[in-house]
């Protein structure tokens, strides 16, 4: 009798233990970013907010009991390894959801590994075509958390209607971001009564942009629109100081960040972008429902992990910390199978964020409006609420 009782109270408490086991067992979260590469600067400072938010989930009891783990790898800006690592995630590693990468044109390569492998990838690109469809491919289960190119773009056309600058330039990368901002830019130009006089392009390791801004100014627009990410946009405000050109200069929303006022230096001086809000937060008013988020945000950022002493806040800063909180909150409600998070996902509604408020459909992957989105202005090196 004893041996039987023994032996039913062993078998509870391995049951038992198996149980817990398997409640704690890690979720498997793939994050690819521009670790080293042409977009480091952001890739970088990306991935530790990654690792701040995924700190921050799990100290609060993770995903029903269960712990977050990052599987960090680099796609060093390359297409082809994205897409290899996009694999990796799928095949070998087997993660519940991938957060990245940084780059259109590598969001686009891993884009067909998700699909095809039916694992929901939350992209912090800037371009529309990774969730645009038609000759781009489905989207349905790539989501991206930055700002649509178009929001941008009819912030900026807006503030040009009410300046009366009708006639412009544009000189645009030629990499997928850059195209991505030039078919915004043409097809909305209408919609505004914005006029493209010129249009230039140039490569995005280019040095100098000196020949195509000097056609830009014998077209004599009466605004210039840069649309890149990383040190090409300070070369270009550069050139155009160095040409003398006193043409109001419009720069993407990539390229809110501390580190362009560097690059560009005295260039910078009155340039003019859309950015998250993230960038003036302190000028925000308090009713603004991002306002405490952002803070909250910030103050992590800042006082307790210190990552501002290598990586001073910029606007693409938060699009990892919303990624991840989307997905998180759609495991909390819906678990870990593919199709139930996925449709969880797509399910989000109302959202506060750093970048923005997100109300996701089956139409719309990112969820954001144009309120999410606002136009500052460098001034005496400081970034100031425009609109």
């Amino acid at each position: 009798m004893k041996n039987h009782v023994a032996a039913a109270m062993f078998l509870t408490c391995l049951w038992i233990f198996s149980g817990m086991a398997s409640a704690a067992e890690p979720i498997k979260i793939g994050a690819f970013f521009d670790l080293t590469g042409p977009s480091s600067a952001i890739g970088t400072p990306t991935k530790l907010v990654a690792e701040m938010v995924v700190k921050k989930i799990n100290d609060e009891g993770g995903i029903n009991g269960r712990p977050l783990q990052l599987i960090i790898a680099d796609d060093e800006g390359d297409p082809t390894k994205a897409a290899l690592i996009a694999k990796k995630f799928t095949e070998s590693d087997k993660v519940a959801a991938i957060i990245g990468p940084t780059r259109t044109d590598t969001g686009m390569a891993a884009k067909p590994i998700v699909e095809q492998m039916k694992v929901p990838d939350f992209m912090t690109v800037g371009g529309d075509v990774v969730i645009a469809g038609g000759k781009f491919g489905p989207y349905h289960w790539t989501f991206k958390s930055p700002q649509r190119t178009t929001i941008a773009v009819k912030k900026i056309y807006e503030y040009l209607k009410q300046k009366g600058l009708q006639k412009i330039a544009i000189i645009t990368a030629a990499d997928g971001f850059g195209k991505d901002g030039k078919a915004a830019l043409e097809s909305l130009a209408s919609n505004y009564g914005v006029k493209i006089i010129s249009a230039e392009s140039f490569q995005p390791t280019d040095s100098d942009m000196t020949t195509q801004l000097i056609n830009i100014k014998t077209a004599a627009p009466d605004a210039i629109v840069c649309w890149t990410i990383g040190k090409a946009g300070a070369i270009v405000a550069k050139n155009i100081r160095q040409l003398g050109i006193q043409t109001p200069l419009f720069q993407c929303h990539g390229l809110p960040d501390p580190n362009y006022i560097t690059l560009a230096g005295k260039a910078a001086e009155g340039n003019i972008m859309p950015s998250t809000k993230l960038m003036v937060a302190d000028q925000l008013p308090d009713s603004d429902p991002q306002k405490k988020v952002i803070l909250e945000f910030i103050h992590l950022y800042k006082d307790v992990f210190h990552y501002d002493r290598q990586f001073p806040i910029n606007t693409h800063s938060g699009y990892a910390w919303d990624a991840i909180y989307m997905v998180a909150n759609a495991m909390k409600k819906a678990g870990v199978q593919n199709e139930k998070l996925r449709d969880a996902i797509e399910n989000t509604k109302g959202y506060v964020g750093v970048s923005g408020i997100y109300t996701l459909s089956p139409e719309d992957h990112n969820g954001l409006g144009a309120d999410s989105m606002v136009l500052v202005q460098i001034r005496d090196g400081q970034w100031k609420l425009l609109q």
